[in-house]
């Protein structure tokens, strides 16, 4: 689920046009960081940088509690 959400900021990136430069510039990570977050490393990522990254791009990161009746 983790690497998902990469590809996903990697993917909305792309259909953005924005370089991996730009995004990370106004995300204020660098341009290694965000690009290991697009590939599903989070080890050292904050839910805030998240956050700050997902707002920028038009998203929002939202946590959900699990429903333990439904099946996943």
């Amino acid at each position: 689920m983790i690497f998902e959400l990469g590809v996903k900021i990697k993917n909305l990136r792309k259909e953005k046009n924005i370089s991996q430069e730009e995004l990370a510039k106004k995300a204020g990570i660098s341009r290694t960081t965000l690009s290991k977050i697009e590939n599903g490393y989070f080890s050292k990522v904050s839910v805030a940088t998240l956050e700050k990254i997902l707002a920028i791009l038009g998203y929002t990161l939202e946590i959900k509690p699990k429903n333990p009746f439904v099946k996943n």
